[in-house]
């Protein structure tokens, strides 16, 4: 489980990285990234996409609350409950 978790965490830092262009030593697992500026709106939008094409989750509306999506850890965690509860 562990293996997957990590698993998870990587690629959804590599995609915020790839997306936002900063340095990948700069956003931590615990950046808040949305309050720190690496994403706005357009930018959880296409997270989102991102998400549920590369996880084969579906997020509704009850799922798009700050604590799902404020850093990679969150997350790390909301895919991990998603991909669980399939």
């Amino acid at each position: 489980m562990t293996r997957d978790i990590d698993s998870i965490r990587d690629t959804i830092k590599e995609h915020i990285q790839q997306a936002t262009f900063v340095d990948k030593n700069k956003i931590q697992n615990d950046s808040l990234i949305f309050k720190e500026g690496y994403f706005d709106s357009m930018g959880f939008v296409v997270l989102i996409t991102f998400l549920e094409e590369k996880f084969g989750i579906e997020t509704v509306d009850e799922d798009l609350i700050e604590e799902n999506f404020e850093s990679i850890n969150a997350i790390t965690s909301y895919i991990s409950r998603k991909t669980e509860s399939r």
